[in-house]
């Protein structure tokens, strides 16, 4: 079936060569039915593509680039493609046949002879020959894996919660058999011992001890899981209490009881301050109502100075005046000058005051006779 084409072919005839070859073939690998030269479906998929592959060669070699660009551009990369995945799944299954395999990276897989361990293979690419027994028993990822744990359990103030654990793991690449052959469920194996271990230390604790010792819990879990695991070649890596659920009731009413503090909290530092408020005010207060006395005693005693020095004043320039003379006077005046001012302040009240030609008189009989009312108490 192979072709071969002359230097000076037509340029077209060429074309319309190659075209219908390689449609051919790509019909004969789709598995529709054969269009000429006697290709049927059984044929060799290997020849096909190798003829397929120099009919391409070909149609570069003899067309102009232009032309291609123009004329076949979308034939050829369809056929450039189904060539390319045509290719790779012919040599992925001719080492196959060939028992020729490859271990991913952080893999490794386990090799049996007729059921019976062989070897652990590292990554990369081995030959395992099938027609001599060997296969593949499985594949072990070293890789580090996560396990989510939700353990319900109760406190010791018989509170239920939810534990949550996250246990870090990974196989040893030096025990790859026991892991792989000694546990047929390691996630379970693993959430197994997790509620052991909380189980049996939460309910020793009470719920505010619980959230407090979030680490010891870990240790714990992490302590048990790595005694146990050991022997199955695993490693605990970490593991993790991420979190602490308690019921919904049992939270809203902690949050309650805190909000309660709270506000007790508020309460007594509002009456502290309210406290310090009313004890200075008072300070203030009797600060203020001091100096209002001392400034009334200086007052009264300037007053008092100043009606002993006009008193003398009067007397030795008015002969035969005698100090209750000098006294009446100064009530008078005073008498009036306090008349003047409630008469001229808009705020004060309506005030009788007794007045006639004997008032003044009868005002300074009062205030003698309150005087000595006073002295004669005082003795």
């Amino acid at each position: 079936m192979k072709r071969i084409i002359k230097e000076n072919a037509n340029v077209d005839d060429v074309v319309n060569d190659c075209d219908s070859s390689i449609h051919m073939k790509k019909e004969v690998y789709d598995g529709s039915e054969p269009v000429n030269e006697g290709v049927t479906k059984d044929d060799d998929n290997v020849n096909n593509m190798s003829l397929l592959y120099e009919d391409i060669v070909l149609k570069w070699k003899y067309l102009s680039p232009k032309r291609m660009m123009l004329k076949e551009a979308l034939t050829f990369e369809d056929d450039a493609q189904l060539l390319e995945e045509v290719i790779v799944k012919g040599f992925l299954n001719m080492g196959l046949a060939l028992g020729c395999l490859q271990v991913e990276q952080s893999t490794v897989a386990i090799r049996e002879v007729f059921g019976r361990y062989e070897d652990v293979l590292e990554p990369g690419c081995h030959c395992v020959p099938w027609f001599m027994g060997r296969q593949i028993a499985g594949y072990l990822s070293l890789r580090v894996q996560q396990l989510d744990v939700h353990c319900e359990t109760k406190t010791k103030d018989n509170v239920f919660v939810t534990v949550v654990a996250s246990v870090q793991y990974r196989a040893l690449a030096e025990k790859a058999v026991d892991a792989f052959y000694k546990l047929t469920n390691t996630r379970e194996q693993i959430q197994a011992y997790v509620f052991d271990v909380i189980r049996a230390t939460v309910p020793k604790m009470e719920l505010d001890s619980s959230f407090e010792q979030k680490n010891d819990i870990a240790k714990a879990v992490e302590e048990e899981l790595e005694k146990a695991m050991s022997a199955y070649g695993y490693e605990i890596v970490q593991t993790l209490i991420v979190d602490i659920e308690p019921d919904e009731h049992v939270k809203k009413a902690m949050n309650e009881i805190n909000a309660a503090a709270r506000l007790r909290v508020a309460a007594n530092e509002k009456a502290e301050a309210e406290k310090i408020l009313y004890i200075k005010r008072a300070e203030g207060d009797a600060e203020s109502k001091y100096l209002a006395g001392l400034g009334i005693a200086r007052q009264r005693q300037a007053i008092v100075d100043g009606l002993r020095d006009s008193v003398v004043a009067f007397a030795e320039n008015v002969p035969g005046t005698s100090s209750k003379d000098v006294m009446d006077m100064v009530l008078v005046t005073q008498y009036f000058d306090t008349l003047k001012e409630i008469g001229a302040s808009s705020k004060s009240n309506s005030i009788f005051v007794p007045h006639g030609p004997g008032a003044v008189k009868d005002i300074a009989s009062q205030v003698r006779e309150g005087l000595l009312q006073g002295n004669v108490a005082g003795h």
